[in-house]
């Protein structure tokens, strides 16, 4: 097995690493840093909890101590980072990492007043941690120079390229000298990036350490069915009951995150949003708390929850699964961080049968569901993941639910016994008779 001293890295470096507790590479870390160090470029994809900021900072930092200082607005390595809380885990790395180097590094993102920016940026940057849009205003405002980049790191790639950030990635791209080496690290790899990194990339070598799009095996994945308005009930009902300790909730909108967490609130329980319009202030501070355990409940949006890191935090809720499946990857891999175990659950509705499916067809594996006693759905959910025709089939009823074929089996069940949290998915005896919800736009 390799360790850390083993892959060419400077003795104060392996000092950081051992005062952290760490003295073996994860894969893709022992894969990656050999490959940095020589020089080239370099496409990494590996599951989100698997050491892939380490990936990155351990061999940057290496190449760049004892190097020159840059000049005046100068950078000399710049990472780039879809989300300002991405932006600030990384910086934090960099700066325990690279105790003692005597290397300047910088955060830059939007949110915060830009002057203090400009004027710790006016002295050269070793290392400069960016989001594209308040790199593209300091670019705009002349307080930084590309030119002299030696190293570009692309992090979250897949998360920039869904956020539409490519003509921003563009544009800082046409600002890069032509020498110079690029790295892209993702959990994930689509066509896309693919092609992005033949505009980006040359002649990288590429390292997946994982099969693509594929979930932590340590991460215990299960569906619970529940009608879209007993969602909330539902989530305070488990988070009660349950006992459980911090939970990390995904919702689809900012407006719903503040809401479920308004409820959640109401009920006694600890919790706040974080999402991409509340301020960066607002937002450290609710990720600082969560952090601290003075938060129970954390509910975040995709785009938010990008770099929030807690090694042991042991359960994740997807309150609303993700329109794009990758998502659903990337988000239960808050969890299962570092090899310790996780739970992702899921609330799922009758309408969002083809989200599920999706996700299931893109990890490859059917998830387990489980109804909760007196929360049974009126409308239910297959069973197993339906093979994709590449249409949607038409909804006769006009309704939120499954074909009239599945609908009709799971009628005949009805009466059946129900196999309560314990088992997969059936029904419950004497269920309340529920009108069934209407159906939303």
């Amino acid at each position: 097995m390799t360790a850390f001293n083993e892959l060419g890295l400077n003795a104060k470096l392996i000092q950081n690493i051992t005062a952290k507790g760490y003295d073996t590479p994860s894969p893709i870390q022992a894969k990656a840093i050999p490959q940095v160090l020589s020089g080239c470029d370099l496409m990494a994809a590996a599951q989100t909890g698997t050491g892939k900021t380490a990936a990155f900072t351990l061999p940057v930092l290496h190449m760049l101590k004892g190097g020159a200082r840059p000049a005046p607005k100068d950078v000399s390595c710049l990472i780039l980072t879809p989300t300002r809380e991405l932006a600030a885990q990384i910086a934090d790395g960099i700066r325990g990492y690279g105790a003692g180097l005597k290397l300047h590094s910088q955060m830059v993102c939007g949110g915060v007043n830009i002057r203090p920016q400009i004027r710790h940026l006016a002295r050269g940057t070793d290392i400069l941690v960016a989001t594209p849009g308040r790199l593209l205003d300091l670019l705009g405002q002349g307080a930084v120079r590309l030119d002299h980049v030696r190293i570009w790191v692309l992090d979250e790639a897949d998360r920039m390229l869904d956020m539409g950030f490519i003509p921003a990635m563009r544009r800082i791209h046409a600002e890069l000298p032509k020498k110079r080496q690029t790295l892209m690290f993702s959990a994930t790899f689509s066509r896309e990036i693919e092609s992005l990194a033949g505009e980006f990339l040359h002649q990288p070598q590429k390292i997946q350490v994982t099969p693509a799009n594929t979930t932590v095996s340590r991460i215990d994945q299960t569906v619970y069915p529940v009608d879209k308005t007993r969602k909330t009930d539902l989530l305070k009902h488990l988070v009660t009951s349950e006992r459980w300790g911090q939970v990390l909730v995904f919702s689809r909108t900012k407006h719903g995150a503040d809401k479920i967490s308004r409820k959640l609130c109401k009920a006694g329980i600890s919790s706040d949003s974080i999402h991409g319009d509340k301020t960066q202030g607002s937002r450290t501070r609710s990720l600082k708390q969560f952090k601290d355990g003075r938060l129970q409940v954390l509910v975040a949006t995709d785009i938010a929850a990008r770099g929030i890191d807690i090694q042991q935090l042991p359960r994740v809720v997807n309150f609303d699964l993700p329109h794009v499946a990758e998502d659903y990857v990337h988000r239960i891999g808050r969890t299962g961080r570092a090899g310790e175990a996780g739970i992702a659950l899921s609330l799922v509705s009758a309408d969002e049968v083809s989200q599920l499916q999706k996700i299931e067809r893109l990890i490859k594996k059917s998830i387990p569901r489980e109804e909760v006693e007196g929360f049974e759905p009126e409308h239910r959910l297959p069973t197993k993941p339906v093979k994709s025709s590449g249409k949607r089939p038409p909804n006769k009823t006009g309704g939120n639910r499954p074909s009239n074929k599945a609908y009709s089996a799971a009628k005949k069940h009805r009466g059946g016994h129900a196999d309560k949290r314990q088992g997969g998915q059936s029904t419950k005896s004497g269920g309340r008779n529920r009108k069934p919800a209407r159906a939303r736009a």
